[in-house]
């Protein structure tokens, strides 16, 4: 059994970089690969408990193809969930490859796991925005942290329990501190209770409603939130 080289201290400097600036991606990957411990190997055992785990493991599909085609994502129909797929990431102006870039620079020790732990490593972070859609987090800091929250009941990271403890302490400071804190909640609640992610069938799931969706995988429809963008803590810290 392999796991990920466990480096706290690497991964501390991480987090009070993404502390400072929630907008540098690649700390978030430096954090994951610093702390995971054995999670790519939990998820893989789990993966073959499953009939669907098991074909995703014997397939091993690039689904980053698949997002990055954004002409055949726009003709899906509407209130589907390539769809909102494709609404958040234009929204957000993001992509997987870009998702998969910043990896690249913040996680240097992944490129050398061993199948299947490499292809479960970037399964899961490919699709970390199509989960975005399934939840209707948005890309801003309580999204994300909410989203991460979720990541964290299905998961049980601790490099994520790491990040979402970043999420709580930034949106501390917020007005709507106890809303966010509530929704950041929300979101562990709402993980626990859905389908569990890693093994879903994501690319069969593309054209249907958003809404049939969420009720195949169990999964709450959202709370409404104040989105918290990254530019209104830095203005705040400023003002501080």
């Amino acid at each position: 059994m392999m796991h990920l080289q466990f480096d706290p201290r690497r991964a501390f400097r991480a987090a009070r970089i993404l502390a400072k600036n929630p907008d540098d991606l690649p700390q978030v990957f430096t954090i994951i690969e610093s702390l995971s411990l054995d999670t790519l190997e939990r998820a893989a055992s789990r993966l073959r408990r499953s009939e669907t785990g098991r074909a995703l493991l014997a397939k091993k599909p690039d689904i980053v193809d698949v997002l990055a085609d954004r002409a055949a994502l726009a003709r899906l129909p509407d209130g589907s969930l390539g769809r909102a797929y494709l609404d958040f990431v234009e929204r957000e102006n993001i992509s997987a490859q870009g998702i998969r870039d910043a990896a690249a620079k913040g996680a240097t020790l992944t490129k050398a796991l061993p199948a299947p732990l490499d292809w479960v490593n970037a399964r899961m972070r490919d699709t970390h925005d199509l989960w975005h859609a399934a939840t209707g987090y948005h890309g801003d800091v309580l999204g994300e942290t909410a989203l991460l929250a979720f990541s964290l009941a299905q998961t049980k990271n601790p490099a994520i329990g790491l990040i979402v403890g970043i999420g709580l302490l930034l949106t501390s400071g917020s007005p709507d501190a106890q809303r966010a804190r509530a929704t950041i909640l929300d979101g562990f609640r709402r993980g626990r209770k859905a389908a569990w992610f890693p093994a879903v069938d994501w690319e069969s799931l593309l054209a249907l409603p958003v809404e049939e969706v969420r009720r195949r995988l169990n999964l709450e429809a959202p709370r409404d939130y104040r989105p918290i963008r990254s530019a209104e803590l830095k203005a705040q810290r400023a003002a501080a």
